[in-house]
């Protein structure tokens, strides 16, 4: 299946569906370097990623230390297995989930 990429508004390049996340989600592939534009509540943001990621991908919002939750949605789509600096790529090669494991 092909991802097709759509264009936002006004420069925004990633978005983050609740303020409470730490992940960033990317609305287009990014390069290593670019500065990125994104809004939480009323505020508008801006984060460096630290490496190229594709559309659809996440980002570390902040620096996300090893056995932290990973929040998406508001919800926990995670946990840390390792430190995750603000703006490196979050994804399995960093994160386990852990809905519906029943230890946690």
């Amino acid at each position: 299946m092909e991802t097709k990429e759509k264009t936002f508004g006004a420069g925004v390049s990633c978005i983050v569906m609740n303020q409470n996340d730490n992940v960033v989600t990317l609305l287009r592939s990014i390069n290593k370097g670019e500065v990125l534009t994104f809004q939480i509540e009323d505020q508008t943001c801006t984060l460096i990623a630290k490496e190229d990621v594709a559309f659809g991908h996440k980002l570390a919002l902040n620096r996300i230390k090893i056995g932290d939750t990973i929040l998406k949605y508001g919800e926990s789509i995670g946990v840390a297995t390792t430190t995750i600096e603000e703006g490196e790529h979050v994804h399995v090669h960093n994160l386990i989930g852990v809905r519906g494991r029943g230890d946690r």
